[in-house]
C-alpha cells in the first residue's frame, strides 16, 4: 500500500547518504560499483558502507521494528537456484556496462544533469516497467490488497511517526557531524598527521552513509521488492502503488538543489578533490544502453536492484551467497 510519510522519510534518508558520501568523501554512492569492489579489492572504507548498512538492522529493530524489511522464505530448489543467479547474473553485466544502476544513476547521476545517466534511467525503467506488466499481467503483488486499490494511503500511528521523525533526524545530524569530529580529535594528536585523521573521518563517513543509505531503504519500503514491483504496475492505477514516486521528490528533488548549489570548485571535506565520472552523453553507445536494458529486465523481473539485495543478503544469507555470486559472475562477462 501506498506509504507517503515512511516513503518521504526514507528518501530524505537516500538524500542525504548520497549527498554526504559526496560532499565528506567526494565520492558517488553507486551500489554496484561498490559491490564490485568489496567483492575484487576490499578496502577499508568499502567495507565500512558495508558494515554501516549491516547496521541498520539492530538499530531499526530497537527503534521500528515493523520498519525492518521482512522478505518472503525461498525454498532451496533448483528453478530458485537458477532463477536468483540467473537474475543477479543479469544484473551484474547490466550494471556493469551501463556504469550504474538506480542508486548510480538516478539518485546521484539526475541532480549532476548527467546525460549519460538521464539515458540510463529512461532505459531501466522503461524496460522494467514492460517486464513487470508482460511478466505480471495481473499487475497486483503481495504489497498490496486485492480489495483495497494499491494507491490508498497508510499512515503509521502518532507514536510511530515521531519515533520515526526523532530517528530519522537524529541519523542524519550524527551523519554530518560525527566524521568532522573524529578528524578534529584525530588531527589534533602529535603523533597524528591531517592524512591519517581524515582517513579516519572518511572511513566514518562511508560508515554513517552506508547507515543512512540502508534505513532509507528499509524505511522507504524501496528494500521490498513487491513495493518496487507494485510501482512498476503503472498506469493500472488499482494496483498502482506510487510509493518510488516519493523517492524522486524527496531523494533526486533535494540532491539536485544541494549539488547545484554548492557545486564542485571547492573540494570535499576529507578529500583533495572529487572522484566524479568523466564521460558524457557523448560516450552513450550501444553496450551502455543495453546494459540499462538488462539491468531493467532483472528489475522488472524481481524488484530487487544491488542495495536491497544486499540488505536481503544480511538477511537471508543463503539467498544472498547465490545472488552475490551470480552477480559477480555476471560482471565478468564480456571483459571491462
Amino acid at each position: 500500500m501506498f506509504t507517503p510519510v515512511e516513503t518521504a522519510i526514507g528518501a530524505v534518508l537516500l538524500h542525504q547518504s548520497t549527498s554526504n558520501l559526496l560532499f565528506q568523501n567526494g565520492s558517488i554512492l553507486g551500489l554496484s560499483g561498490l559491490l564490485r569492489r568489496v567483492m575484487d579489492a576490499p578496502t577499508a572504507e568499502v567495507l565500512a558502507f558495508f558494515a554501516g548498512m549491516a547496521a541498520s538492522f539492530p538499530l531499526l529493530s530497537s527503534v521500528l521494528p515493523e520498519l525492518v524489511t521482512k522478505y518472503p522464505s525461498m525454498p532451496v530448489t533448483v528453478q530458485t537456484v537458477l532463477l536468483t543467479t540467473g537474475v543477479a547474473a543479469l544484473t551484474g553485466w547490466g550494471t556493469k556496462a551501463s556504469n550504474g544502476c538506480t542508486s548510480g544513476h538516478m539518485l546521484c547521476g539526475l541532480p549532476r544533469l548527467s546525460g549519460r545517466s538521464a539515458v540510463a534511467t529512461a532505459t531501466f525503467f522503461l524496460v522494467a516497467l514492460f517486464t513487470h506488466h508482460t511478466i505480471h499481467p495481473t499487475l497486483y503483488t503481495t504489497a498490496c490488497s486485492g480489495d483495497v486499490p494499491c494507491y490508498t494511503p497508510v499512515f503509521p500511528s502518532a507514536v510511530a511517526t515521531t519515533r520515526l521523525v526523532l530517528l530519522a533526524s537524529s541519523a542524519i545530524v550524527a551523519a554530518r557531524k560525527f566524521p568532522h569530529l573524529i578528524a578534529a580529535t584525530t588531527s589534533s594528536r602529535p603523533t597524528d598527521s591531517k592524512v591519517s585523521g581524515d582517513v579516519t573521518a572518511r572511513t566514518a563517513a562511508t560508515f554513517s552513509s552506508g547507515l543512512l543509505f540502508a534505513l532509507g531503504l528499509h524505511i522507504s519500503g524501496m528494500a521490498h521488492p513487491a513495493k518496487v514491483t507494485s510501482f512498476l504496475s503503472f498506469p493500472v492505477m488499482h494496483a498502482w502503488d506510487p510509493s518510488l514516486a516519493l523517492v524522486i521528490f524527496f531523494g533526486v528533488l533535494p540532491n539536485l538543489i544541494t549539488i547545484q548549489r554548492k557545486g564542485f570548485a571547492s573540494p570535499p571535506a576529507f578529500a583533495t578533490k572529487f572522484e566524479l565520472p568523466t564521460k558524457t552523453i557523448r560516450d552513450v553507445d550501444v553496450r551502455f544502453v543495453a546494459g540499462a536494458a538488462a539491468f531493467g529486465l532483472a528489475w522488472g523481473l524481481t524488484g530487487t536492484c544491488p542495495g536491497p539485495a544486499v540488505l536481503r543478503a544480511f538477511a537471508q544469507p543463503v539467498w544472498g551467497l547465490m545472488w552475490v555470486g551470480g552477480f559477480w559472475l555476471g560482471g565478468k562477462v564480456g571483459g571491462s
